[in-house]
């Protein structure tokens, strides 16, 4: 009972120490208010479709942050782990009968294990000889699948199972949530001793295995967090839309998660969050209006463009350049308007 009573002040104290101390998570805080409110003022079932593939989609441009961001193994077949996710959830449903709330987390350690095995291969290999690498492994997959069409359904995929939940608030709210929940933790690992080796061996692999770190297995377990993300992301995504197909492996999709990544800001897990909640809202909000309808890809290669050119480290870290500054002595950061540092008292101007 003393347990639950300390549990409200804990939380205030965290909020006000921690988070409304500076702007950007509090920032992030609003976002995440905005978007648990949002169906409470607009219910529109399309735009609530719009945020909830949003939602499965920055889960997945988060784990490719986590694997290429804070590592440096930048892969260009990440939709390899969402594709498994999809298909072992959808397959798992529509054969075997299983629930969806089984089914999900399913997918998710079946793109885990694929993530350990791409891992293994990779190892060895480093920058462009990787990135290729990867790029092979979703290819390989849909020839697998084409291979066997009265199992995998071939080039029309399979369809016809279950939602996790019948109402679209529903699905909205699930989506949400376990976005939330899911970013959350990935934060976390960045923030953690583990994502400190995993800068490490992003910018000194062979420093790092000289202070001792085995950086092998370090390397394999961010294959196996990411995909396990991942294939989160890809089981949701494919009983929200009651269909798991070849789309779910294309190349585009792996490419899109690098845009998301370097567009929101790489290393920083909100990062990709965010240019997912930007970039994907605004080419379905183009497609709206017939007369940006044909050129809404030229449009979205644009702002991109301009992203890179005057923001080089994402859209994220420049604007929190802008309303906060790290303090020269602990490099703690601080809000732009303090003239001491809120930790160590050192002069910020």
């Amino acid at each position: 009972m003393r347990t639950l009573l300390a549990l409200p002040r804990w939380l205030l104290a965290n909020l006000k120490n921690e988070v409304l101390v500076l702007p950007s998570r509090s920032f992030v805080l609003a976002g995440c208010v905005l978007l648990l409110a949002l169906p409470l003022a607009w219910n529109d079932p399309y735009v609530l479709r719009v945020l909830t593939m949003a939602a499965i989609f920055a889960i997945y441009a988060a784990s490719w942050d986590l694997l290429a961001g804070y590592t440096g193994q930048v892969s260009f077949g990440h939709a390899l782990f969402f594709g498994v996710g999809a298909y072992t959830s959808a397959l798992l449903t529509l054969r075997l009968g299983w629930s969806p709330w089984l089914a999900v987390p399913a997918g998710s350690l079946a793109a885990m294990a694929a993530g350990v095995l791409a891992g293994i291969l990779c190892l060895r290999l480093r920058g462009a000889y990787l990135s290729l690498a990867t790029l092979a492994f979703p290819l390989i997959l849909t020839g697998v699948l084409f291979a066997f069409p009265d199992f995998s359904g071939g080039e029309l995929g399979i369809s016809g199972f279950a939602r996790v939940l019948a109402s679209p608030l529903g699905n909205y709210y699930l989506a949400v949530v376990v976005m939330l929940a899911l970013v959350f933790v990935m934060w976390k690992i960045g923030d953690s001793n583990t994502g400190l080796i995993f800068h490490a061996i992003r910018e000194d692999e062979l420093a790092a295995r000289a202070s001792g770190i085995n950086t092998p297995r370090y390397k394999l377990l961010a294959f196996a967090l990411s995909s396990l993300f991942a294939g989160a992301s890809g089981a949701l995504f494919a009983h929200f839309l009651r269909v798991a197909g070849p789309s779910t492996l294309e190349v585009a999709l792996s490419f899109q998660a690098v845009i998301w990544g370097i567009f929101g800001g790489a290393a920083t897990i909100y990062g990709p969050v965010i240019a997912v909640f930007v970039l994907y809202p605004l080419t379905e909000l183009l497609a709206v209006f017939e007369i940006f309808k044909e050129v809404r890809l030229l449009i979205f290669a644009v702002v991109v463009l301009l992203v890179l050119l005057f923001m080089p480290r994402g859209l994220t870290p420049w604007v929190r350049d802008k309303i906060e500054a790290a303090c020269p002595r602990c490099k703690n950061r601080n809000a732009f308007t303090r003239r001491r540092c809120r930790l160590c008292g050192a002069s910020l101007k």
